[in-house]
């Protein structure tokens, strides 16, 4: 999981040099984008196969194919989506979970007039299924896109589930377990904190 993770952080970096039409890209480089030590990304790389040559760096196309690849192969990580709404629907609906080598293998919510309905690959679970789907399809990772309000409760229920990894869309400070992790994401801090870094 922990290279999964940190191939999941360079794939962007590969993404964008891409984009500026750049042919290749140093471990260096990628670690200044990344904060993951350019020994580790060569590690973690090395572990796949030679993607590089010494002193030219990384081929930015051969590499994004190959983590590409490497992280859609790990579909063995099944994710559970909390809440249906417009933001679960994005998600849900979005490419990102499966380029990182994510499915998002079950949806809950509460609200009768979702349950059974499409969303993403899959259809809207009755949440009263939760703790049976989740030892079902083995999933490892819970993404609450519910109410603030309900967020602390749908996390204790993931934890008693044996969920070990949530990611948090919702304003709320959910409180866990040591051994679970808790990723949130807000995009306004996310600004706030690299405005910061740009100084007056």
């Amino acid at each position: 999981m922990g290279v999964v993770g940190r191939l999941s952080r360079y794939l962007p970096v590969l993404t964008r040099a891409k984009k500026e039409g750049r042919g290749w890209i140093s471990s260096q480089e990628m670690a200044g984008y990344t904060n993951v030590g350019a020994a580790q990304v060569r590690r973690d790389l090395s572990s796949f196969g030679k993607f590089g040559k010494r002193g030219v760096g990384y081929s930015v196309d051969l590499l994004t194919a190959e983590i590409r690849t490497i992280l859609r192969a790990q579909d063995q990580y099944n994710v559970a989506l909390l809440g249906a709404g417009r933001l679960g629907q994005a998600i849900a609906s979005s490419t990102v979970f499966a380029d990182h080598g994510f499915n998002i293998a079950a949806v809950f919510d509460v609200d009768r007039d979702k349950i059974a309905q499409p969303i993403g690959k899959t259809v809207v679970s009755h949440y009263a299924a939760l703790r049976e789907t989740i030892r079902e399809k083995d999933i490892v990772v819970g993404v609450l896109a519910v109410p603030a309000s309900a967020a602390q409760s749908v996390a204790d229920d993931l934890v008693a589930a044996g969920v070990k990894i949530i990611l948090n869309y919702s304003e709320a400070l959910l409180r866990v377990p040591p051994d679970v992790t808790v990723r949130t994401i807000d995009p306004a801090a996310e600004l706030v904190s690299t405005l910061s870094r740009l100084g007056p």
